[in-house]
């Protein structure tokens, strides 16, 4: 009888845990979006905040597995031809946009050839391998290159490939169309409502094309002013989730001490997040490479990530990351801190020191929360330590844009995604046709080299794994010795989130993701 009770209660036991694992629909999931972002017309802008809300509303062709292995996701597969020049996608069926209107092949081929290139220096970039788009079906699009690019099937994930509506966009001003104001999508959830300095509200999508999903009701972006507050909100049960950056790093330790709490550091593999500071080489004295070495020998980068950025990240002294394919770190200058070294270097630039300064230049940080300012604050003091003064210049998202991407800067504080393949994330930022107007990740800093230029250009051709890693080392060495930018480190974006949030993070994007598949334990 013991042992009848004891298997009954082992059955009954199982029985619950795989009732628990189960997804249970309804719920609403609230989180933070900060700073507030411009718009979430996701085909227009791919800023953080932009990414976080709008990739719930549209979706791309494909997404990445966190090994970077692209899924299907509006592309039910896809094959590539053996030269590497002919990419054919095969399209769900029974998609529709978010006005019932269905989602075809004319969608795919407009939002490659007139929207998304208007959009964005990248997608323009990557296009221009495109030799032709065709359709022959409305379930079939082909794309056939004039030569290789070894990164093409990047430029379909959803902060890459947002797929907008052709029967909307097609014959208006695309950054003027009323639709950018109320979104229409393919994914799981649709714009309802935008409370301006409030909240962001979507709903379901009972359409979606996954049956039975999304399994939550609605979702909330809730904007909260300062990591404090975002703190506070959390620990009070008014937001289930917080992003990397949404509270103070050194506040994370703390809250997910809390009861039904957990963190999470994966769900970036993909974007592979790198902080830079930007100096603007069209500005003496930021033309001599000396001075830029110099600034870069005077920061120690881990005392900023330790003291500013909560001991999240790993130091950088180039333009990749570890986590990125090809990584050499025995081709880098050790840019290790070295106060001395940095001192020598502005004596020996040949720029004339006026009662001990060199220069005084405005330093302008990244208008994304507390963190990017005490960074800000502690670049200013080490500048000083080598004869650079500096003006701190404070400025909103938008202003932030506008005059890091016209060039109105001296020196910026910024990250960039590297994007999973050199050849879409690295290259844009150092070669000398993708400057001003292009982005805040394109050259805004005005470096040219020529032989940079052809090292990227010949690598993304490049099909052979042995023949890249040579081109992209070369290309470490000599952007690592110009420091063009100043690498300050690997970025590391822990998440907190409630436990009984399941299936958050499952892919290489992470929270940019659609979210068809969290649902909340009841």
């Amino acid at each position: 009888m013991k042992q009848l009770a004891t298997a009954a209660l082992l059955a009954l036991t199982t029985a619950f845990a795989a009732h628990a694992d189960e997804p249970q629909k309804g719920g609403t999931l609230n989180m933070v979006v900060q700073p507030e972002p411009p718009t979430v017309m996701l085909g227009l802008n791919k800023l953080g905040p932009v990414s976080f809300v709008g990739s719930k509303i549209y979706e791309g062709l494909i997404t990445f597995a966190p090994d970077m292995t692209p899924q299907p996701l509006l592309a039910k597969s896809w094959e590539i031809s053996e030269d590497g020049l002919s990419y054919t996608f095969h399209l769900r069926e029974g998609v529709k946009w978010h006005d019932g209107a269905p989602f075809t092949s004319a969608d795919v081929i407009y939002s490659f050839s007139e929207f998304l290139p208007k959009a964005f220096s990248r997608t323009k970039r990557v296009m221009s391998f495109v030799e032709e788009m065709t359709a022959p079906d409305e379930h079939t699009v082909v794309f056939k290159l004039k030569e290789p690019y070894a990164a093409f099937l990047i430029i379909f994930e959803v902060t890459g490939g947002t797929m907008v509506p052709k029967h909307i966009y097609e014959g208006t001003d695309i950054f003027k169309n009323p639709a950018n104001d109320h979104p229409i999508g393919t994914g799981p959830f649709k714009f309802d409502e935008w409370n301006k300095g409030s909240y962001i509200h979507l709903v379901r999508n009972d359409d979606y094309w996954q049956d039975g999903k999304p399994y939550l009701d609605d979702l909330y972006f809730r904007i909260i002013p300062d990591a404090n507050s975002r703190a506070i909100a959390f620990e009070q049960g008014q937001v289930d989730l917080l992003r990397g950056g949404d509270v103070e790093n050194f506040e994370v330790s703390r809250l997910t001490a809390m009861d039904g709490v957990e963190m999470t550091e994966k769900g970036w593999e993909f974007y592979d997040p790198l902080a830079i500071i930007n100096i603007n080489t069209r500005n003496a004295p930021l033309d001599n490479v000396k001075v830029r070495q110099a600034i870069s020998y005077a920061l120690d980068r881990q005392f900023m990530i330790d003291a500013v950025f909560g001991g999240f990240g790993k130091p950088a002294y180039g333009p990749m990351t570890e986590r990125t394919p090809y990584y050499d770190p025995s081709v880098l200058t050790d840019y290790t801190f070295d106060l001395d070294k940095a001192k020598a270097l502005m004596a020996e630039s040949g720029v004339t020191a006026q009662n001990g300064v060199y220069a005084t230049l405005d330093l302008m940080p990244l208008p994304y929360g507390e963190t990017w300012q005490r960074q800000a604050e502690y670049i200013r003091q080490q500048l000083k330590e080598i004869g650079i003064e500096t003006n701190v210049v404070s400025v909103d998202v938008p202003g932030w844009v506008e005059r890091t991407t016209s060039g109105k800067f001296d020196i910026t504080t910024n990250f960039i995604y590297l994007l999973g393949d050199p050849a879409m994330g690295v290259g844009q930022t150092y070669q000398s046709d993708n400057q001003l107007g292009r982005g805040t990740a394109a050259n805004v800093d005005g470096y040219e080299n020529p032989e940079i230029d052809r090292i990227f250009a010949e690598a993304g051709k490049t099909l052979d794994p042995a023949k890249r890693k040579a081109f992209y080392a070369q290309a470490q060495e000599i952007l690592s010795r110009d420091a063009p930018v100043i690498w300050s480190h690997a970025m590391s974006y822990p998440t907190v989130y409630r436990s009984k949030i399941k299936n958050l993070i499952t892919t290489a994007p992470g929270l940019n993701e659609t979210f068809a598949d969290v649902w909340i334990a009841k």
